[in-house]
């Protein structure tokens, strides 16, 4: 997932196989065949190839490409080769998803028993021609240490973002990075407004937060780097970027806001024009799959949309896990916010970051 800008790569995969899997009928492939999936690098790249490609690869007899990218760098390959599409499968952020899915750059899904095991975020968007693959929750991220020492109460709502006695220690990313997109709905929510209404999130901000605000750094590191040296105590992060700063035995913790924790969701399409369209249906399967679901948990951080998912416990409290967990995330509603997106960051800079 991708609250930051990721480094492009690009590379192959192969391996050899045996025989289809799967929630639909697979033919053998001939050894030539090749599938080409598109996704996020990273740390991210390198769980899919050994983890899910590799086996998948194994199973199905064929060849598997990986183009590695930011979701803005991949959607505009889908809209570039749209005509003749090299890509058989793109992994997406859930707003460019939205994006490839109202282009027409996505094709139906095909049904299958394990759909019946997902949770409704990860299907309520996309039109049927995407799913949610992974999700994390963007909240609010503290110093457990400074909080104690200031003997000030953990916060619990989006709106602790505006208390004075973190001014001048806050952090909110800039709209020009998800977290800060996800912020900016969160305070409309709160307000009574939304995707539909966001002047109540443009009013708390620049009154209210603004004022508290230290920086709008969007680069994770920087942000980690800016908890750890106590410059900023209070902040807007994801709960999976959270976790990796605390696994280093840094306090920090995260919160899920009172009034519900956003979702960042990394979904999945079979791309239209696909040439190979059994198999990555069949791919598209196997990555909501309980094995590849825990994998992603584990490795990646990314909270399981499969429902039968039964995690460690260590791994259970790290991630989004569980139905009261998936009750209390809010996801975005891109057919909204997509369109209206550009306007937003413009009045952000003016209102905002001035």
């Amino acid at each position: 997932m991708e609250a930051q800008t990721r480094t492009t790569v690009a590379g192959a995969l192969t391996a050899a196989v045996l025989l289809g899997s799967g929630g639909m009928p697979v033919t053998s492939a001939h050894a030539q065949d090749r599938l080409v999936v598109a996704g996020y690098g990273g740390s991210s790249e390198a769980i899919f190839r050994t983890q899910i490609l590799a086996p998948f690869a194994a199973q199905h007899h064929l060849q598997i490409d990986y183009v590695a990218g930011p979701s803005a760098s991949n959607l505009a390959r889908l809209q570039a080769e749209r005509h003749q599409p090299a890509i058989d499968l793109a992994v997406l952020d859930d707003g460019p998803m939205q994006q490839a899915v109202t282009l027409g750059l996505c094709q139906p899904t095909a049904p299958a028993p394990v759909m019946h095991d997902l949770y409704d975020i990860a299907t309520r968007y996309g039109d049927g021609k995407a799913v949610g693959i992974g999700v994390v929750a963007t909240g609010l991220a503290y110093n457990t240490a400074a909080f104690a020492q200031h003997r000030w109460p953990a916060p619990t709502s989006w709106t602790d973002l505006a208390n004075p006695l973190y001014r001048g220690h806050v952090l909110v990313p800039s709209i020009i990075n998800t977290y800060g997109l996800q912020t900016l709905l969160a305070l409309a929510r709160q307000g009574g407004g939304g995707a539909q209404n966001i002047e109540p999130g443009f009013a708390f901000l620049s009154g209210r937060v603004a004022p508290n605000v230290l920086t709008f750094e969007t680069s994770s590191g920087k942000i980690s780097e800016l908890l750890q040296t106590g410059e900023v105590v209070l902040g807007v992060w994801g709960n999976g970027r959270t976790q990796a700063l605390a696994r280093t035995g840094f306090p920090v913790a995260f919160v899920t806001p009172r009034e519900g924790a956003q979702a960042l969701i990394t979904s999945a399409c079979v791309v239209a024009g696909s040439q190979h369209v059994a198999l990555a249906q069949a791919l598209l399967q196997e990555l909501l799959s309980p094995r590849v679901q825990a994998v992603l948990a584990a490795r990646a951080g990314w909270g399981p949309v499969n429902h039968t998912v039964r995690l460690d416990p260590a791994v259970a409290r790290t991630v989004v896990y569980g139905d009261a967990a998936m009750a209390a995330l809010v996801p975005v509603d891109w057919e909204t916010v997509n369109p209206a997106r550009v306007a937003w960051t413009q009045r952000w800079m003016r209102e905002v970051e001035r």
